[in-house]
């Protein structure tokens, strides 16, 4: 599966983006119960950060699945762990369908990893998933990710996992790094 990104729009994406972050499959996002407006409005403060970022990932021009990438020594993770050069925050959203397609989840964490890693400038990728997210652990282990350890968030418990380059190239080609 080959995926492009393109920057969110808070205003003209939000309706499909509401859908996705208010389905039921999307509990972990922390969005159930948002408005539209909740929506647009969350996207537009990230749109505004200069330390956190939304992209779309595109199937043939379609968007498919949502990534947000941030800088852990301004956002989300200040104060719970000592950032080191280099290191981006991650969070990615496959919304809920009819149709799953075997092994979609997995190819669009391996192509925000890859699209990450584009950027010679990031050295680890650091993600702090619930701690009851079995199956985005599992997803993060087959990838690269290493959990260092659990951590408390004001809104969840979370656990710290890295990835680095040398970790994500042979979990996803087979290939050393």
């Amino acid at each position: 599966m080959t995926f492009t990104f393109r920057p969110l729009d808070p205003l003209q994406d939000a309706e499909l983006l509401h859908t996705w972050v208010t389905h039921p499959k999307a509990a972990y996002w922390m969005m159930q119960d948002a408005r539209l407006e909740d929506v647009e409005r969350a996207y537009m403060e990230i749109a505004a950060d200069p330390h956190h970022h939304a992209l779309l990932g595109l199937r043939d021009g379609t968007p498919v699945f949502l990534m947000e990438k941030y800088d852990p020594a301004h956002r989300e993770l200040v104060g719970l762990y000592e950032p080191l050069p280099g290191d981006v925050g991650m969070h990615f959203l496959t919304p809920a369908t009819d149709t799953p397609v075997h092994g979609f989840t997995r190819a669009v964490i391996t192509a925000v990893l890859a699209h990450l890693f584009e950027d010679p400038a990031t050295e680890r990728v650091v993600v702090e998933p619930d701690v009851s997210n079995t199956a985005v652990h599992a997803l993060n282990e087959a990838v690269g990710f290493v959990p260092e350890r659990e951590i408390q968030k004001p809104e969840k418990k979370a656990l710290l996992s890295f990835c680095t380059r040398e970790q994500f190239r042979p979990a996803t080609t087979g290939v050393p790094a």
